[in-house]
């Protein structure tokens, strides 16, 4: 006799297995909701490297964390697709930006770059925490990256225009994240006047064995020249991915191959002779 959840959706969704995944979704959506109520987070920061002198640190990504009550990290991917569309993901960006502008004030020579949703451009709690950090060191603005996803930004293009429009005249810059995961229409890719692509993951992944992947990779370089943006490969995690990108020619690389993204960067140390390249 054949399963009957597999016929009957009721009966999916009381089935033992269903019932347990949904319980251990609600208790890790409390555990979030707790931690960001009471600021258990922190970011963990990642070198991006110029590709022709990978020894020299360009920026750093900011990567945000969240701790459970006991200090142990919540890994993101329990939780983060399904609070991008609620409160919780807005929260998750102002706590990030908080602890990025705060990173940006305690070391005059960082560059940082912080994700966001474009969903949470008129969220007033983030709006308040960017203005404030501006407001606290005019140094801040030019030191500042904000990167938004493909999928956020080509949802509501005319606002993200306007947002992007009126930070850049305060000095900060914008990466396009993950492209090449969604579909992007080149129209408003050209209208955003995005500074930074940062290429999807997929396109890097083993891209010394995939013929494929080099040439979408090499055309998705050509677009970005034709409109001034750097390019970025993320997630580049061997030595042969990151030759072949260097001899494609892109400008900046990501990835454990680098480094790993770190809770204690040098800054947060004693030696005061380290510095970001």
């Amino acid at each position: 006799m054949g399963d009957p959840t597999l016929s009957d959706p009721a009966a999916a969704l009381s089935s033992p297995l269903s019932m347990a995944v949904s319980a251990q979704d609600s208790d890790t959506l409390d555990l979030v909701r707790e931690a960001l109520n009471e600021k258990r987070v922190l970011l963990a920061y990642q070198p991006v490297v110029q590709t022709v002198l990978p020894e020299k640190v360009v920026f750093y990504e900011g990567l945000i964390r969240v701790m459970d009550r006991n200090g142990r990290i919540i890994p993101a991917k329990d939780f983060i697709d399904v609070v991008e569309n609620t409160e919780l993901g807005r929260m998750i960006d102002a706590l990030a930006l908080e602890k990025g502008l705060d990173a940006l004030e305690m070391e005059p020579g960082l560059r940082l770059a912080i994700n966001m949703s474009a969903r949470s451009i008129g969220y007033p709690r983030w709006n308040r925490v960017l203005q404030a950090g501006l407001e606290k060191d005019p140094t801040i603005g030019e030191r500042l990256i904000l990167e938004i996803t493909e999928r956020t930004a080509i949802a509501i293009p005319e606002i993200v225009q306007v947002f992007m429009n009126d930070l850049q005249m305060k000095g900060i810059s914008f990466t396009l994240d993950d492209f090449g995961s969604g579909f992007t229409s080149f129209k408003y890719l050209k209208e955003f006047y995005f500074d930074i692509l940062k290429i999807d993951r997929e396109y890097i992944r083993a891209i010394d064995n995939n013929t494929d992947n080099q040439a979408i990779t090499r055309a998705i370089m050509s677009m970005a020249r034709d409109m001034e943006m750097f390019t970025i490969a993320a997630n580049v995690e061997t030595a042969a991915e990151a030759e072949v990108l260097t001899k494609l020619g892109v400008d900046c690389m990501q990835g454990y191959f680098f480094g790993m993204p770190t809770i204690t960067p040098h800054w947060q140390k004693t030696d005061p002779r380290r510095r970001v390249g």
